[in-house]
């Protein structure tokens, strides 16, 4: 992370703090602007995931969610030094191009390839293997999701699932991602209490605990 980072970072955390008190002011609004918001992971997730993703020597890092980005700057900074890249989708496509200004201004846009469309269709044609998977995007996904890019993970692989805890409506479909994982005996998986709640899941080389 260098001084452009947290220029980028600090405008991140400004729309954050705008955006908290709007909502403060006016509750009841939420439904109308939900998709103007960042609804990102925070500032301590999102450096908990760079630090997991630099340690595990990540290649390839799948970011399902885009959104505005938040998130994005962590990985294509680790990706930066690990010399890896990342892959982020997101069905909205006008999202990304902030995300992608946001990147060019903190010298990262050349560390991530940008894939607009429904999740589960880019799945399908993504060939993997994947070091990293952060799952970020409506909750009722997660499972669709996990089930394409199980079988195209990297040994020792990591999946961050983000919001386990928050939103309290998002909790029901978090709590079938959990046990849908939980399903399968090659996952080492918890739950961390860190921003929104995480489930964090390691996929053993070997396949086998």
């Amino acid at each position: 992370m260098d001084q452009a980072f947290d220029a980028v970072l600090g405008r991140y955390t400004q729309r954050m703090a705008d955006e908290r008190r709007i909502m403060a002011e006016n509750p009841g609004q939420l439904g109308a602007i939900r998709d103007q918001l960042l609804l990102s992971v925070g500032e301590d997730a999102g450096r908990f995931l760079h630090a997991l993703a630099v340690a595990r020597g990540a290649k390839r890092i799948l970011e399902l969610g885009t959104s505005y980005g938040y998130s994005t700057l962590f990985f294509a900074d680790a990706a930066r030094q690990t010399g890896g890249r990342v892959v982020s989708m997101d069905v909205a496509a006008d999202k990304q191009d902030y995300a992608r200004r946001q990147l060019a201004d903190a010298g990262l846009e050349g560390y991530v390839d940008f894939q607009a469309g429904d999740a589960l269709e880019l799945l399908d044609r993504s060939e993997g293997p994947f070091d990293f998977v952060l799952l970020d995007i409506w909750k009722d996904l997660y499972i669709p999701c996990f089930e394409r890019f199980r079988t195209k993970l990297a040994p020792n692989a990591i999946i961050a699932a983000d919001n386990m805890l928050e939103p309290a409506g998002a909790r029901p479909d978090a709590e079938r991602y959990r046990a849908e994982v939980r399903k399968h005996p090659e996952f080492q998986t918890m739950l961390l209490p860190i921003g929104q709640g995480i489930e964090l899941s390691c996929l053993w080389q070997d396949g086998v605990r």
